[in-house]
């Protein structure tokens, strides 16, 4: 390598530092978190950063076909369960395929609205009203139906109307329109 050449290289290196230095300082200012290796901006919004989650492609590509992209970048607040991609996996072979099909808005729409709760409600909050109610908290989606949340040790969980088990994996991704808690299973209304 001539010297030019090795100049350029370091050149290209030490930006590299600096970019990832601000970043760093940046996501440090903000205390985010990295979801799906990307960190989560608590001055973004709600679509603003689930578009950078490597897990979450699935459910962004949902929320844009099931015509949700606005609301949820809307003023909110708003309290998002939001299933990984490897949750959507989980589904029975095509569900997910046929869920996003301009005919089945209506039934895609039901599924992602029930994910989504009217406020904005962190992990410590769904704990003590789940530790007042004798072990469970019911709470009532955007969609109409209520979500039981549930603890064990020292984890968090929502239960569906048909009776299915998500864990929340990572909690308390803020957003500047409310909070994103990840969890591990899509629920079904």
């Amino acid at each position: 390598m001539n010297t030019r050449s090795k100049i350029a290289v370091l050149g290209m290196v030490a930006l590299s530092f600096a970019f990832s230095g601000t970043l760093t300082a940046q996501a440090m200012k903000e205390k985010t978190v990295m979801v799906g290796g990307a960190a989560m901006y608590p001055s973004k919004n709600i679509i603003e950063n689930a578009v950078n989650s490597k897990d979450h492609k699935t459910l962004v590509a949902a929320v844009k076909a099931a015509g949700l992209v606005e609301t949820l970048q809307g003023a909110g607040p708003f309290t998002v369960l939001a299933p990984t991609d490897a949750a959507f996996a989980k589904l029975p072979k095509g569900t997910v395929e046929n869920l996003v099909k301009p005919e089945n808005k209506a039934m895609l729409t039901k599924i992602l609205t029930y994910h989504v709760l009217a406020g904005k409600f962190n992990a410590k909050e769904i704990w003590a009203a789940v530790k007042a109610n004798g072990g469970k908290a019911m709470m009532k989606t955007v969609e109409g139906e209520e979500l039981t949340f549930w603890t064990k040790g020292k984890d968090l969980y929502v239960r569906d109307a048909k009776g299915n088990d998500a864990k929340v994996t990572i909690a308390d991704v803020n957003q500047s329109n409310g909070v994103i808690h990840v969890i591990d299973t899509v629920l079904m209304p």
